[in-house]
């Protein structure tokens, strides 16, 4: 066996005890022209610490799991972050966000949950802001039953098959009353900013303020000095309530990107903007809805919303906060030097690398995890299941698992660590094992580092992908403890050869040329033929020629960007899904209608609710699942879009082999990744965390993750 060494190291490093190996250049203080972040900037009665501000966001665990939530966000002070907010937070029943895990404040027994959270942020000299949402029109209320409230009769926003009652002048006081009292809840648990939420097209203040929502004749209908009215109240009140020692924020959508059938920043975003431009403390803008605001990188690049926010500052002297998936600290100061923000704010970033603000102040801003920009994060809420990153394992296993972003224990035993492939698993397997100290060699069979993500960030849009490789790549060439060997195919005998105490085979996985996936349990007639191809085969440079069928039975992002590759190549494409909407599970990323959008615009031709049944030389056969038709479409290449294969070769040789692999020192084999599991390239990254931080420790002392459970007493009688 031929080994090709191709780690360079350097001799800078210095070992500490946190996971992280700070060279003596980055020990240095932080790059003068940084210091504009660093300045403390005053919020009404309360002063920020610095300009790096933790927007509201949201995060699958809400009211379910306050000690999870009050660890992720002091992870986010410690971090830097001299604000850091909740998520949206329901103040009343009749703002029932169910099935979302949101925050609560329904009553005084809310506050302790929040209390949590404000004092952990606290501890780190941060200032903890809170979002108050009464949700409107656009909750169903199915935990409560209760009729949900709107400007105006109309149905609910989301497809479940309710309608909103229009808001009596009663009503408005009523909601008025619960506001404040919420106000007043959230100063007792120690909140320093208070929000009036108005934006996304989720609250009610922001549907008062749009005219297809609201055709009241009263004084909160018609002109939009009478549909910003409950807004100016409820910011009024507000500030009457707990403005003496509260901040209070708004945060405001200055654009829908509908044109004129919706709110636009060059009007009446403006307009709401100028006529209220002094009463909040601090102005939080963005654009609406959601899916605009929090935009993937396949679509927007950072600092996007510049073009809708920036006249912001011109029609006020309150500071003002605005997002745009900032990495970059040249980025960041540019924004604040030329007058278009205040505060660099962050929902994506904080959660790809809570420390951002620290690396940047302490001259380490080639340690900062920068964000992909893939949305993984969003997908939590919307399965309301724990935050989670694929550039950031830890995130959302800070309490649950004790997972610290920067800090890793030290290694259990000793011994060395060999990691078999360097894809996201294993890059990020051998990156957080030499962390705690052990020597660590990391095997690649190709030439590349990188694994999938290497292919993938080659595809449409998504360039920015490649951050996953080269941020681990760039931390594991300056360790002193790691050697990386290039064109390496191990075979059994190789790995026994080695001889480490721990071994991890992370190498990878497969797409499958057959047609089975979740339409098809069995092989698919015809896809045995030369002219079928794989997502892999395509991303390794073949350009079919002709017509193509993209056949997605994966429903993520795979099927519709080959789909548009091949379209960009000049292609007659055909995609066909068995699913109801093109890449239908990017609906959870927010990106189902721009990636639809987009191959509509390329000319793609969309078959949803179908099924290839067989395929020839010249055509495939396509069934619509509903009628059970089938159809020719004309096919000079097939690709089939439809599942994946671990590639386990190497750990079904290892598996009969344990004596020998025992005799040659080895007290651990794991299998990795999508060589154990093929899934997102998050699930990939964080086995391999989970490999490392395991690595050494007895299965019975590792415990599993704690669990938030209600605590019950028995009545007394």
């Amino acid at each position: 066996m031929v080994w090709h060494k191709s780690c360079n190291r350097e001799n800078d490093v210095v070992v500490t005890n946190r996971w992280h190996r700070i060279s003596l250049r980055a020990a240095c203080m932080r790059d003068s022209r940084f210091d504009i972040l660093f300045e403390p900037v005053q919020i009404g009665p309360v002063t920020a610490r610095n300009r790096f501000f933790q927007v509201p966001h949201c995060n699958g665990m809400g009211w379910t799991q306050p000690r999870a939530l009050a660890e992720l966000r002091k992870v986010k002070a410690e971090g830097g972050w001299a604000v850091v907010c909740t998520e949206e937070v329901e103040i009343h029943p009749s703002s029932d966000c169910s099935p979302f895990n949101e925050g609560r404040l329904w009553g005084d027994e809310d506050i302790p949950a929040l209390q949590l959270m404000a004092d952990a942020v606290h501890e780190h000299g941060s200032l903890a802001g809170i979002e108050l949402l009464h949700k409107g029109m656009s909750s169903a209320n199915f935990t409560t039953r209760e009729i949900p409230l709107g400007p105006s009769h109309r149905p609910v926003t989301s497809v479940a098959p309710m309608q909103a009652r229009a808001m009596t002048k009663a009503d408005i006081r009523e909601l008025r009353r619960w506001h404040r009292d919420a106000a007043l809840r959230a100063r007792r648990a120690g909140f320093d900013v208070i929000y009036v939420y108005a934006s996304h097209d989720l609250s009610l203040p922001f549907h008062f303020l749009q005219k297809r929502k609201n055709d009241r004749i009263d004084e909160y209908g018609g002109s939009l000095e009478n549909r910003v009215r409950l807004l100016r109240e409820l910011i009024e009140d507000t500030r009457d309530t707990v403005g003496d020692s509260c901040a209070v924020a708004v945060r405001l959508g200055v654009d829908e990107l509908l044109g004129p059938d919706g709110v636009s920043c060059e009007a009446e975003g403006r307009d709401v903007v100028g006529l209220l431009a002094e009463l909040p403390d601090l102005w939080d803008v963005n654009v609406s809805s959601w899916a605009n605001d929090s935009a993937t990188s396949r679509f927007k690049k950072e600092g996007y919303q510049e073009e809708y926010v920036s006249f912001v500052k011109q029609l006020t002297t309150r500071p003002v906060v605005g997002v745009g998936r900032f990495t970059s600290p040249d980025a960041m100061v540019s924004q604040v030097r030329r007058g278009i923000l205040d505060f660099i704010g962050a929902a994506r970033p904080s959660i790809a690398d809570p420390f951002l603000p620290r690396k940047i102040e302490e001259g380490r801003i080639d340690e900062i995890r920068e964000c992909i920009g893939c949305n993984i994060c969003v997908s939590s809420d919307h399965s309301n299941s724990n935050l989670r990153c694929t550039q950031n394992p830890t995130m959302g296993e800070e309490w649950r698992r004790g997972w610290h972003p920067e800090t890793m224990p030290e290694k259990a035993d000793e011994g060395s660590v060999l990691v078999v492939g360097a894809g996201p698993c294993g890059l990020e397997a051998a990156l957080a094992a030499a962390r705690r100290g052990y020597e660590v060699t990391l095997v690649e069979a190709g030439s590349e580092l990188g694994g999938r993500v290497a292919l993938e960030s080659g595809l449409p849009g998504l360039r920015e992908w490649a951050r996953v490789r080269d941020w681990r790549v760039t931390q594991l060439q300056r360790m002193s403890n790691v050697d990386i060997f290039r064109g390496s195919k191990l075979a059994a005998a190789d790995v026994l050869e080695f001889g480490a105490a721990h071994i991890a085979l992370a190498t990878g996985s497969f797409w499958r040329r057959d047609g089975i996936g979740r339409a098809n349990g069995t092989p698919v007639q015809g896809f045995d033929r030369h002219n079928v191809r794989t997502p892999d085969e395509l991303m390794r440079g073949h350009q079919p020629q002709g017509a193509v069928v993209v056949f997605d039975d994966d429903h993520y992002y795979m099927g519709g960007l080959l789909a548009e590759r091949c379209a960009l190549a000049g292609n007659r494409v055909v995609l066909v899904t068995p699913a109801a909407l093109v890449s239908a599970w990017t609906s959870d990323t927010l990106e189902a209608l721009a990636i639809l959008r987009r191959l509509l615009h390329l000319g793609v031709e969309v078959h949803t609710y179908s099924n290839v049944r067989q395929l020839s030389e010249r055509a495939a056969t396509v069934e619509c699942q509903l009628t059970g038709k089938l159809r020719e479409i004309a096919c000079s290449t097939l690709v089939s879009v439809t599942a994946r294969l671990p590639a386990d070769g190497l750990a079904l040789e290892l598996v009969d082999k344990r004596q020998e692999l025992a005799a040659a020192g080895n007290r651990s084999l794991c299998t990795i990744g999508d060589a154990f599991g093929p899934g997102t390239i998050a699930a990939a990254v964080y086995q391999g965390h989970r490999f490392a931080r395991e690595l050494g420790i007895a299965a019975d002392k590792l415990g599993g993750f704690k669990r938030e459970l209600p605590i019950l007493r028995q009545e007394l009688q």
